[in-house]
């Protein structure tokens, strides 16, 4: 099993079967307090998922994970900084490899495969993922379908763009719009397994920050050797 952790934009926790099958799924929408409330549902996910697949009753069994999947955004500072924290904790614990996922990635898949409920045989369009960026911005990612170890194909992105312009922007790019405000744990799980099955790096390990953070070093502090009295 694989459990799957992203603060992006809310805090999700999710866990998923080799199969996809979703074992569990828990998450909070409220874009900031990710600290406060990433410890309870991993709690509440691992407990959820000794009961077997979600919708299904069964003797009650241990969870056993394989792998972490973390989203590295785009996404604030603070918040993605939390949950790649938790994700990292939590597999150095029990020994098990992390593995990177952008979290515009699962937010696409997810909207591949609900595509693909509605009408198995439609041809792919191409589509942009955007989410609040606060500030007047928003993060865009664009793709067109999936490759053939089922991983959708970005072809632009992740950037920001000015809230005013995406609108423009997608025009000329010829990608529809779709606005995300929350990105599926067990979806970016799933996403996880297709990349190990397949021998694959999706993301490097440092977060996909797409500006730089609010709190930073004082010039003359920045140049002051280390260990230099203030």
């Amino acid at each position: 099993m694989i459990l799957g952790i992203d603060t992006s934009l809310g805090t999700a926790v999710g866990i998923v079967d080799p199969d996809g099958a979703v074992r569990a799924e828990s998450a909070s929408a409220n874009p900031l307090g990710h600290a406060e409330v990433i410890g309870d549902l991993l709690r509440q996910a691992l407990v959820e998922a000794e009961r077997g697949p979600l919708g299904q009753t069964g003797v009650s069994a241990p969870v056993v994970l394989t792998h972490v999947a973390v989203g590295m955004g785009p996404g604030p500072f603070t918040g993605l900084r939390v949950g790649i924290a938790a994700a990292r904790a939590f597999a150095l614990a029990r020994e098990l490899p992390v593995v990177a996922v952008p979290s515009h990635d699962a937010a696409a898949l997810e909207i591949l495969l609900a595509t693909a409920l509605v009408d198995p045989f439609a041809e792919p369009e191409r589509f942009a993922v955007v989410t609040d960026a606060r500030r007047r911005e928003v993060a865009y990612s664009v793709y067109e379908g999936v490759d053939a170890d089922g991983i959708p194909i970005r072809t632009d992105g992740p950037a920001l763009s000015p809230r005013a312009d995406i609108d423009d922007l997608l025009a000329r790019t010829g990608a529809v719009r779709h606005d995300v405000a929350a990105v599926s744990a067990p979806v970016l799980a799933v996403l996880a397994a297709r990349a190990v099955a397949a021998g694959r790096t999706l993301a490097g390990p440092e977060p996909l920050y797409l500006r730089a953070p609010d709190v930073t070093l004082p010039r003359s502090a920045a140049a002051r050797p280390p260990g230099a009295a203030g």
